[in-house]
């Protein structure tokens, strides 16, 4: 068997523990399926990728340790390169082989089954590299493809280094959250909210018993930026909802 590691939102991982990970992710080859990293002896390699999904995804991670047959077919290559196709056994060779495996990623064409998911790990949050994998010590770029809206940060780079003007305020995020017309919408603006700590939590409580679970999922990780009992208090009754 081999081992790899999928990065989960931490408010998903009892939902993945109990029936594993949806094949949500879109391949080089079109097909769906999950993205991971195989375990190598370096911790910083094996769970580079925390970094740049906080920048896209404002929540908490964690690592969901994975065993996969050493014969399934998976996919292994550097981001936005045509990847290669090989077995699980053979992508963890490749990958451990590199002198520099960073930005490397192993893609498994299906969904992970609950029985393939062996524990949820907390995993340290700036770990990994953002941007590119030698971006440190380089002017970032500002711009809305290279910096979405919401992302880990993204406010504080865009007020050093973009002309734009600041995001949204909180009164405007919260007009856009009650006028959202679908769960897409209530799930940007919740990752937008949840981009850095406030108060005020209360006034998400009539999200938690949304009929949608990426919905509450989406919500759970806003509160995690939250302070104070009405914060904690949601957070319980969302864990209790399931």
């Amino acid at each position: 068997m081999s081992h790899f590691v999928h990065l989960a939102p931490a408010a998903a991982a009892r939902r993945i523990l109990r029936g594993g990970v949806a094949a949500r992710s879109r391949g080089w080859f079109g097909e769906s399926g999950v993205y991971c990293m195989p375990v190598s002896g370096s911790f910083t390699i094996t769970h580079q990728w925390v970094r740049e999904m906080r920048r896209w995804h404002p929540r908490v991670l964690v690592a969901m340790d994975l065993r996969i047959a050493d014969d399934e077919p998976v996919t292994v290559g550097r981001y936005g390169r045509e990847p290669r196709r090989v077995t699980a056994a053979e992508a963890v060779a490749v990958v451990r082989e590199l002198d520099d495996p960073r930005g490397y990623e192993v893609f498994v064409p299906r969904a992970i089954t609950a029985g393939e998911v062996r524990r949820a790990r907390e995993v340290p949050q700036g770990i990994g590299w953002r941007y590119v994998p030698d971006a440190h010590g380089r002017r970032p770029c500002a711009c809305p493809v290279c910096l979405g809206r919401g992302g880990w940060g993204a406010a504080r780079v865009r007020r050093r280094f973009s002309p734009d003007e600041p995001g949204r305020t909180k009164p405007e995020l919260m007009a856009d959250l009650r006028a959202a017309a679908d769960s897409d919408d209530l799930i940007s603006v919740l990752g937008e909210l949840g981009s850095r700590s406030r108060g005020g939590a209360e006034e998400l409580a009539y999200l938690v018993g949304h009929p949608d679970p990426e919905v509450r999922e989406a919500l759970g990780e806003a509160l995690e930026r939250y302070r104070g009992r009405a914060a904690r208090l949601l957070r319980e009754q969302l864990r209790e909802a399931g």
